[in-house]
């Protein structure tokens, strides 16, 4: 379980929304296993968390020029890459509620699989290098090329923003300690009191 250091706000010290999407994360949490202290530690700024969820996610991420189940492809190689335990569990119902199906996210490490388009191919292969775990990652003209073949410019600038928000935000998340990790996470929980 996560252990932040930073102070947790109860729902009856949040905003409405807030405390609307918080109810909703301990749902979730009740039936799925999710947890809310991303809400908990965030009431601390609301007006941040309030541009995460409305601003990024609701014009950017669930609106903008690249349709959703692309996104949400995305969304799920980056949380399995990264080994984020609370994003995997909400990311791999979003990506069925998208149209992925099973066998795709069962494959969603392998670009090669024959589960996936030439589009599709081309996104995962993106999100490798956009992830976490890659830091040697580079739009290379070969990559460019086969996202050009199913992306506009503005849409494959689409697609690299919200990567990277959606990768500092993992980022953030693990260092902060405000959600579960996999096994294989590449930051580790803190270790120490006075480190």
């Amino acid at each position: 379980m996560p252990d932040p250091l930073l102070r947790r706000f109860g729902p009856e010290a949040m905003d409405d929304w807030l405390r609307a999407a918080y109810r909703e994360t301990r749902a979730l949490q009740e039936s799925k296993g999710g947890d809310a202290t991303f809400y908990e530690v965030g009431a601390n700024a609301p007006e941040l968390l309030e541009w995460y969820v409305k601003g990024f996610y609701g014009s950017v991420f669930y609106g903008g020029r690249v349709d959703i189940r692309i996104k949400e492809l995305l969304r799920y190689r980056l949380s399995m890459t990264h080994g984020c335990a609370y994003c995997n569990k909400g990311n791999i119902e979003a990506a069925r509620r998208a149209g992925l199906a099973d066998e795709q996210l069962d494959a969603v490490m392998d670009e090669t699989n024959d589960a996936f388009s030439g589009r599709e191919r081309a996104v995962l292969r993106l999100a490798a290098e956009m992830a976490l775990t890659n830091m040697e990652g580079r739009l290379t003209p070969a990559l460019y090329e086969d996202l050009s073949a199913h992306f506009d410019d503005a849409e494959i600038f689409q697609l690299g923003m919200v990567a990277a928000v959606l990768t500092g935000m993992a980022k953030f998340l693990f260092v902060y300690d405000l959600v579960e990790r996999e096994a294989h996470c590449p930051v580790g929980p803190r270790t120490g009191s006075g480190e």
